[in-house]
């Protein structure tokens, strides 16, 4: 497998389409005539793809060319990226610390210049966090807005497929090539922006709030108090839903402890938690709703600290935190899009934009008074 070869970050090299622009896919959607293993052992004899996701076929019919499939977290089921099976992709910018996850191999195949953008999934946060650890652009667009015909797992109420890039303007064109119906607008001069009240790192609250503070825009303070509760139904939702596409795998010694620990803990979530955790989703929805009707896009930190280092990244349940910023909006379904910054040590933190469900182009419009390109803030390919 040629992909071991260049550091774990894809796991088949391909040459489907005869466009310029180049596109990596993430594991976990169909290409025709080859396997979707999803970074897992346990699928590792899975039959050869019989037709291209939904997804890959936009991307040919659009004239882009296909060249990997990356590498993942196993069944897309952690944040690190860290995947003992397929190795674990080495973070171009940050070596010492993870890619995240789940989409690893599509963040870094970007950060490594592999590709123009690439193609990850998100269902808790799995573009937002490798983009943040490598250094780019993620957006996870509104809920069902881009098709999941071909995507692992086959049914979910959270997962959402969508670009990574290293500037805005190229997730926009991709966004635009994935969806017909998406077109950019002009940019929002002086957009009113609401400022999520969360607690989060210094060093990362520093670079949040210096990136507003030299941006040309309004800034609202917004409290949105369901996003614990959001957060803990968002975990209770994506675990039934995982037990569903994946539980009869969960005893396989094929599956990395990781991914096996929480497979086998997720066939416990009942019923009335499930009730209880839809109950929230209905209440956060609204509430997120109600706070942008008064302004034109949330903001808050995409994840409260640093990203892990791989040494402290070997105890996976000290991992599932870096989520509680944006597992919320998975379960909420507005579009979210995490923008890269530094901190004042240079070290890579995130701003999550958070719009209104259906006003991705919107989203993208008000982010860029806030897409401030510096050397320290991640970078250019404007």
């Amino acid at each position: 497998m040629r992909g071991r070869q260049m550091g774990a970050i894809l796991v088949e090299e391909l040459a489907l389409g005869a466009g310029e622009t180049a596109v990596v896919v993430k594991d976990s959607i169909a290409v025709a005539g080859y396997p979707t293993r999803a970074g897992s052992r346990a699928l590792a004899d899975a039959p050869p793809a019989a037709a291209h996701a939904a997804v890959v076929q936009a991307l040919l019919d659009a004239g882009c060319r296909i060249t990997g499939k990356a590498n993942m977290h196993e069944l897309a089921y952690g944040v690190t990226g860290i995947n003992g099976w397929t190795g674990t992709p080495v973070n171009p910018r940050y070596p010492d610390r993870v890619p995240g996850g789940s989409s690893s191999g599509s963040a870094v195949a970007v950060a490594a210049g592999l590709c123009d953008f690439a193609l990850g999934t998100d269902t808790g946060g799995s573009i937002r966090i490798p983009a943040i650890c490598c250094g780019l652009y993620g957006l996870k667009p509104t809920f069902g807005r881009i098709g999941r015909d071909g995507v692992l797992p086959a049914e979910s109420s959270l997962d959402c497929v969508g670009p990574f890039a290293r500037s805005l303007a190229m997730i926009e064109r991709a966004m635009a090539l994935l969806d017909t119906s998406f077109h950019a607008e002009a940019a929002v001069a002086r957009p009113r922006i609401g400022v999520v009240a969360v607690t989060a790192d210094a060093p990362v609250a520093q670079a949040v709030a210096a990136r507003l503070a030299a941006s040309p825009v309004e800034q609202v303070p917004v409290a949105l108090p369901g996003m614990e509760a959001a957060y803990d139904a968002g975990l209770a939702i994506i675990a039934a839903e995982n037990w569903r596409a994946f539980g009869h795998l969960a005893r396989s010694p094929l599956l990395g402890a990781d991914v096996g620990e929480r497979l086998r803990a997720a066939e416990a979530v009942t019923a009335e938690q499930l009730a209880r955790a839809e109950t929230v989703r209905a209440a956060f929805a609204a509430e997120v709703d109600a706070a942008l009707d008064r302004v034109d896009a949330l903001v808050l930190p995409t994840m409260p600290g640093l990203p892990l280092t791989l040494a402290a990244a070997a105890d996976a349940r000290a991992t599932i935190g870096s989520t509680a910023f944006v597992r919320p909006f998975n379960l909420s379904g507005h579009p979210a899009l995490s923008m890269p910054l530094t901190t004042a040590d240079g070290l890579p933190a995130g701003l999550q934009i958070i719009g209104r469900r259906g006003g991705d182009a919107r989203l993208c419009a008000v982010a860029r008074a806030l897409d401030i390109v510096t050397e320290q803030s991640g970078g250019a390919d404007q």
